[in-house]
């Protein structure tokens, strides 16, 4: 078994892929794992790997952003498209018969603020709000004959009126 580890055989060791291994690379050349792991460790094949990874990481995740950004200017380009169309639409048409037009600019606006990140309805809840529709669905659910104690009372309604977090 005294043979030379050719150049390609990091390459092969690269091509492995999951089953990536020394004694693969030893029974590929007809040499000892001994040899090929000398050689590996002479090479820098483990360093090499964690770097020929990290650009094929980065080169894939580069090509998705590429992705992504064609599409949201692909669906931009449409959706203002659509947009136009549905303005023409509005011009031309008596204001009885424009619904499909507005429908169709109502949903273009709120696909385009999407896309470029923006909340497409009231999504944000206050607070305040939370504590006032709580507090109304605990007196709804109290027992009517139970009474609730005055320092209880006077606690809820400071909340209630007070803009700062306790």
């Amino acid at each position: 078994m005294k043979r030379k580890i050719p150049s390609d055989a990091f390459d092969y060791y690269v091509s492995l892929g999951l089953s990536r291994s020394y004694q693969a690379v030893a029974d590929r050349y007809e040499v000892s794992k001994r040899a090929v792991t000398s050689c590996a460790r002479r090479e820098a094949w483990q360093r090499r790997i964690v770097d020929l990874e990290a650009k094929a990481r980065e080169a894939s995740e580069k090509k998705a952003l590429e992705s992504i950004e064609a599409m949201k200017e692909r669906h931009l380009r449409t959706i203002r498209f659509i947009q136009g169309k549905a303005l023409e639409a509005l011009k031309q048409m008596p204001i009885e018969a424009a619904m499909d037009a507005v429908r169709a600019l109502t949903v273009t606006l709120r696909e385009e603020r999407v896309i470029l990140g923006e909340p497409s309805d009231r999504t944000a809840i206050s607070i305040e709000d939370t504590i006032k529709r709580e507090y109304e669905r605990w007196m709804v659910t109290a027992d009517k004959d139970a009474e609730i104690p005055q320092g209880v009372k006077d606690d809820v309604a400071d909340i209630l009126s007070t803009d700062e977090p306790q």
